[in-house]
């Protein structure tokens, strides 16, 4: 594991938690009457920040979806990324990272897919999970219309890191192309778990208590599938190369570290990089911490070196 630490990353961190801390609380509302109002809710891009200019952003339609594509500048085929918001299953959108997703597309010369997957209660599992399975084989079967060059990853931030790691092994388990590299950034990979980092930081702009609402919206009853909870699967052994990202101050922070230790004990190429001194879900404010936008870059690089120049 490497740690990244810089001077800025506590203090912006403090910041943005006590301006959330600071606002007023809203009238009380069912949980499901205050989720429908968040998912209205349009993106502050004085946290958020705003689209990379350098990217071509079209939106589509994929199995019914919305779905956002960012090409970078060049015209030669590169890579695809499928990339997954997050918001606990329940909540989140595409509009809310497009500063990432536009960003890792230009820095990381490949082509993003940013996807609107389905979500609960509405849509309980495994709707999202096979929404991301139906869009990786609409993209290997969509590759001349975008330019793709045959080379595929996946990836997410929390909820949408759980997905894209599902994905992978609901592929391997049902005899599926897989992708070349999953990109899991804090990632949500149990419930109701005991870990040191729920002991520490639960609470710390995110709670993942047992019996939260947003989870059992999501999940269902009984024996949990590790598509849904993958620290759960039996084995890791023939999963893509992953690189996983942590925040510091994140109640997620062991899901990312354990996920990766079974990885490499199970023999796959693992990259664990945790951010010190840093919040669960940094990188939806990249225009107010500086580790949102050393992520987007981090991540943009490990693309450019996992898929080097053009396919012989």
């Amino acid at each position: 594991m490497s740690i990244v630490n810089l001077p800025a990353f506590k203090a912006e961190t403090d910041a943005l938690l006590a301006r959330f801390a600071a606002e007023p609380a809203g009238s009380e509302l069912d949980p499901y009457q205050a989720l429908l109002l968040d998912r209205e809710e349009l993106p502050d891009p004085a946290l958020a920040g705003l689209c990379d200019p350098n990217t071509r952003p079209k939106d589509v339609t994929i199995g019914g979806l919305q779905a956002r594509i960012y090409h970078p500048a060049t015209d030669e085929p590169r890579p695809v990324l499928l990339w997954l918001h997050g918001g606990g299953f329940i909540g989140g959108h595409l509009r809310d990272i497009e500063h990432a997703t536009s960003g890792i597309a230009a820095a990381g010369n490949v082509i993003v897919v940013s996807l609107n997957y389905r979500l609960a209660p509405e849509h309980p599992y495994p709707a999202g999970l096979h929404d991301v399975r139906d869009t990786l084989d609409w993209i290997r079967d969509h590759q001349g219309e975008l330019n793709g060059d045959g080379r595929i990853a996946v990836g997410g931030q929390s909820a949408g890191a759980a997905l894209a790691a599902g994905a992978c092994l609901l592929a391997r388990d049902e005899g599926r192309p897989l992708p070349d590299r999953q990109i899991l950034c804090y990632p949500s990979l149990d419930v109701d778990r005991d870990t040191e980092s729920y002991r520490l930081f639960d609470g710390t702009f995110l709670s993942i208590a047992p019996g939260g609402w947003s989870s059992t919206q999501y999940f269902p009853a009984g024996e949990l599938p590790a598509t849904a909870v993958p620290l759960r699967a039996e084995t890791l052994k023939g999963l893509p190369p992953a690189l996983l990202l942590a925040a510091g101050r994140d109640p997620l922070r062991d899901d990312a570290r354990n996920y990766a230790a079974r990885l490499e004990a199970d023999d796959v190429p693992v990259r664990l990089v945790e951010y010190a001194d840093t919040m669960h879900a940094f990188l939806n404010f990249p225009a107010v911490l500086s580790a949102a936008r050393h992520a987007i870059e981090l991540i943009a690089s490990d693309l450019r070196e996992s898929f080097p120049g053009q396919p012989a």
